[in-house]
C-alpha cells in the first residue's frame, strides 16, 4: 500500500479500537506493575532505527531474565493479560501509531532488532528495502513456526513483488490468523527471536 493509504488505514483504525486500547491499558496496569507501553528500538527501512510501540504483555525487565530476547509458548515472563493480547495480537495495536509517525507501513516485512541486523548477508538485507509493517508476508505463511532464513527469503519474496494486491492478500490472511491463532509463537528457541 502507499503512504497515503496506510495513514488513511491506521487513522481510521485507531479511531476504531481506541475503547479497545482503553480497555487492553486499564488490564494491563491492574494486572502487573509497569508501563502500559512496552517500547523497544527496531531497525527500519534502509537501517534507521526507530522506536517500536506495543503494549506490554510481560514483567518488567523480561529481556533480561529467563531466555531473554527469545520468547516460547508458555513462557512465564508473560502477564495473565498479556497471554490474552498476544493470542489476539491486541499488543500490536500501538503499531498503528508507528505507521503514523512514518516508521511502519501496514503490510511489510515485521522490523526486527539490530543484534538480528548484524547477521544478515548480503542477500537478507535486501529485506530492509521495505518499509517494515505491522503484518507481512512471512507473518501469513507460518510466522514463528518457520526458521529465522525461511522467514527472511519471504520477506526478500515480499520486497521483489510487493503490490497492492498482494497487500490485499496479506491483510485477508492476516485476519484468518488472528482468528485461529495458529503459528502465534515458536516451540524451538533456535528459531526466531521475540516479536513482542
Amino acid at each position: 500500500m502507499n503512504r497515503v493509504l496506510d495513514l488513511m488505514v491506521a487513522a481510521f483504525a485507531l479511531v476504531l479500537t481506541s475503547p479497545l486500547l482503553a480497555i487492553c491499558a486499564i488490564a494491563i496496569k491492574r494486572d502487573s506493575r509497569g508501563p502500559v507501553l512496552y517500547r523497544q528500538c527496531r531497525v527500519g527501512q534502509h537501517g534507521k532505527p526507530f522506536d517500536l510501540f506495543k503494549l506490554r504483555t510481560m514483567v518488567v525487565g523480561a529481556e533480561s531474565m529467563g531466555a531473554g530476547l527469545y520468547i516460547e509458548d508458555r513462557d512465564s515472563r508473560i502477564t495473565r493479560v498479556g497471554r490474552i493480547l498476544r493470542r489476539f495480537s491486541l499488543d500490536e495495536l500501538p503499531n498503528l501509531f508507528n505507521v503514523i509517525r512514518g516508521d511502519l507501513a501496514i503490510v511489510g516485512p515485521r522490523p526486527t532488532v539490530q543484534a538480528q541486523v548484524d547477521l544478515y548477508t548480503a542477500h537478507q538485507r535486501r529485506r530492509l528495502e521495505a518499509r517494515p509493517g505491522i503484518t507481512g508476508w512471512a507473518q501469513v505463511n507460518g510466522r514463528t513456526s518457520l526458521s529465522w532464513p525461511e522467514r527472511i527469503e519471504l520477506d526478500v519474496w515480499y520486497v521483489d513483488n510487493r503490490s497492492l494486491l498482494l497487500d490485499v492478500r496479506i491483510l485477508a490472511r492476516t485476519v484468518k490468523l488472528l482468528v485461529t491463532g495458529h503459528g502465534l509463537y515458536s516451540t524451538d528457541l533456535r528459531q526466531g527471536w521475540d516479536e513482542r
